[in-house]
């Protein structure tokens, strides 16, 4: 089923004013890193909103951190709830579900197996370029 407009719009709204919340109101020690608001996505029903946090960190992707993270923006959700309502003049506020946004993992691990593969990539409009 294809998201709507109204959707997409809520989610972007949602996403900027966590991050702005992140800025400056939210105090937790454990979002201390570079932590940020990577995508939001509504149900159709709007009753539900999954927030997709992202965090800066080595190449190694601890586990526990991820989880300390995400367990501070569970105790912060009644601030940000607060907040949403506040802002948004909605009804109903969607219920917040965090979760851990491992796209930059992921992209980290298919450019290793390309890298692997030993395939040199290159613009043939470039200097350089060699055909096979």
């Amino acid at each position: 089923m294809r998201k709507s407009y109204r959707q997409d719009r809520l989610g972007e709204e949602i996403r900027k004013i966590i991050s702005e919340l992140l800025l400056r109101e939210i105090k937790d020690p454990r979002l201390s890193g570079i932590v940020s608001i990577s995508a939001v996505s509504v149900t159709s029903d709007r009753s539900y909103a999954t927030v997709y946090v992202s965090t800066l960190k080595s190449e190694d992707g601890n586990i526990e951190e991820q989880e300390s993270i995400l367990a501070a923006f569970k105790s912060a959700k009644g601030l940000i709830k607060r907040e949403l309502g506040r802002q948004l003049s909605l009804r109903h506020v969607p219920e917040l579900l965090f979760k851990a946004d491992n796209s930059m993992e992921y992209g980290r691990y298919i450019s290793g197996i390309i890298d692997s593969l030993g395939i040199k990539g290159g613009d043939p409009d470039k200097e350089g370029y060699e055909e096979e």
